[in-house]
């Protein structure tokens, strides 16, 4: 499945070659080599400081001494619920580096979406922040060696033998949401996440002394490959617990950054922020990410002085296949190096150039391990994705006329709200357990900032009622923020197609009161 297929006329990207050869070294031997050779060089800074390779270092060979302390072994998977910090980052790094599985989780994840992922991937630990314990101690599976947090002081045993994982062997196991069904764990390698940072390298443009200004959850693969680029460019980067609209140019500044990373509705809510002096006072020269809307993208590069960089990819394909470096709006761009992409139409037929027609897009290699091996105790839905053609993303595209690649969303049934893809599946089982609601559907509607807000109808059981702002407060503990409705519309009939699919186009065009739970936002603002 991994080779391209032989379609005369129809490739797009350039060959290998074009680039160089691509060479995959290693995380782990990348990173002992250069804290080995370049003790002193800063590899990242918080708020409490600069981090050194040998400081990094120190602290993950303290880790993996613990870890290996406690009984984990190459293979074991290790769930960590932790938000950003110095701790977590070296904690990644110690897993990786032990051969063991690390699998991220959502701190913000409660509820059935959280027992489903924990079952699913059994971990033999869990390790969270200790505010957390409680929820992660409350799910149905509980882990071998139990949930715990981390002690503060740990020593790094001398002269231990560590081995070092092989490429394809499994680094992490990365979550993305179902849309027919549960959340997906994702096998990601080593190799992937290699190609991750690389291909941010490539996308951003990253040059020596570049300062990457890192916002994004951990948990997250956009924050993921970001904490591999110093490994394979001489950067630095800035590492930061949450996005702050109000801060963040005043906090980009201060510290130097020459990149940020955009997804979701970033660029809009920047954009709607009071101008103040830092708009321009400042080192950034890119804006790489995703979902930069058309309307936006000149009036951002515009107001802050840089250029946008968009790319296009999913987790199971090393996260990024193509970035636009040639400044068309609108366009994901063209493949990296070690990938193709092509089009396929509704009868399986790939879509040349010179059409405008949409398709599947879908993704082949000829660099073994570029694309994932499979979803994790997920015989079906690996089939489905991985076919004899390739890898299909499930996701729409067309060609411009030069050949840049315009990507127009999910094919399937997932919304994409605040930078999270929310599988409809998983916020209706949980409306559908309310003692009063028959059935739900959820629906992405266009947003203010972002892509989508959620949608979510309901239809009332038999001789029940429903109020809109009760179940909107019965399903707060239920649901994480991302996955929480904006609005709520209670319908009698659910339009439905002969097979008994709710016709979710037809209810979103239809004239229906909405709750918004907006109100229930700004009250709770007005109040405190």
């Amino acid at each position: 499945m991994q080779a391209a297929p032989d379609l005369p006329g129809i490739t797009s990207g350039q060959p290998l070659e074009a680039h160089g050869p691509v060479m995959v070294s290693g995380l782990v031997a990348s990173f002992k080599q250069l804290a080995k050779e370049a003790p002193d060089r800063i590899f990242a800074c918080d708020a409490d400081g600069s981090v050194s390779f040998g400081q990094l270092a120190s602290n993950v060979d303290a880790l993996a001494d613990y870890l290996d302390e406690i009984g984990l072994r190459p293979g074991d998977r290790v769930l960590v619920m932790m938000r950003n910090s110095r701790t977590t980052l070296a904690l990644i790094y110690a897993i990786l580096q032990q051969g063991l599985v690390w699998v991220p989780m959502n701190p913000l994840l409660i509820g059935p979406a959280l027992d489903h992922a924990v079952t699913l991937v059994k971990p033999t630990l869990a390790i969270c922040d200790v505010d957390l314990l409680e929820t992660l101690a409350s799910c149905e599976f509980r882990p071998a060696l139990g949930v715990i947090n981390l002690p503060d002081t740990l020593t790094a045993l001398d002269g231990r033998d560590r081995l070092e994982p092989a490429p394809q062997d499994c680094a992490a196991l990365m979550f993305t949401s179902g849309t027919t069904g549960p959340a997906k764990a994702v096998m990601v390698t080593h190799t992937m996440l290699e190609l991750a940072a690389k291909a941010v390298i490539r996308c951003a443009d990253a040059r020596e002394g570049d300062n990457f200004y890192v916002w994004e959850p951990f948990h997250h693969i956009g924050g993921a490959q970001v904490l591999f680029v110093p490994l394979f460019s001489q950067v630095v980067l800035t590492l930061r617990n949450r996005f702050s609209a109000s801060r963040f140019w005043q906090e980009v500044s201060e510290a130097g950054c020459t990149h940020i990373h955009h997804l979701g509705g970033i660029i809009q809510i920047l954009l709607r922020q009071n101008e103040t002096r830092f708009d321009r006072d400042h080192n950034v020269r890119i804006a790489w990410g995703g979902g930069c809307a058309i309307d936006a993208w000149r009036l951002f590069e515009k107001r802050f002085g840089l250029e946008i960089r968009e790319c296009y990819g999913m987790t199971e394909s090393s996260s990024l296949t193509t970035f636009n470096a040639e400044r068309l709006v609108g366009s994901v761009g063209r493949p990296l190096p070690w990938f193709e992409v092509f089009l396929k139409n509704q009868d399986g037929l790939v879509i040349p150039f010179s059409s405008n027609d949409k398709g599947e897009i879908i993704v082949t290699t000829n660099l073994a391990g570029a694309i994932f091996p499979g979803y994790y105790n997920n015989e079906a839905a690996t089939k489905e994705a991985l076919r004899p053609d390739g890898f299909h993303t499930g996701d729409l595209g067309s060609w411009d006329p030069s050949g840049m690649l315009m990507f127009h969303g999910r094919m399937s049934d997932s919304v994409r709200c605040r930078g999270e893809n929310v599988s409809a599946f998983e916020v209706e089982s949980v409306a559908n357990q309310h003692v009063d609601v028959e059935e739900s559907a959820m629906a992405g509607v266009p947003a203010e900032i972002g892509e989508s807000d959620i949608h979510l109808f309901v239809r009332p059981r038999l001789d029940a009622t429903i109020d809109p702002g009760q179940l909107y407060t019965w399903l707060l503990p239920r649901l994480a923020p991302f996955q929480r409705p904006r609005y709520i519309s209670v319908v009698s009939e659910f339009p439905k197609t002969p097979s008994q699919r709710v016709q979710k186009s037809r209810l979103v065009e239809a004239s229906h009161e909405r709750w918004d739970s907006a109100c229930i936002s700004h009250r709770f603002q007005n109040e405190g």
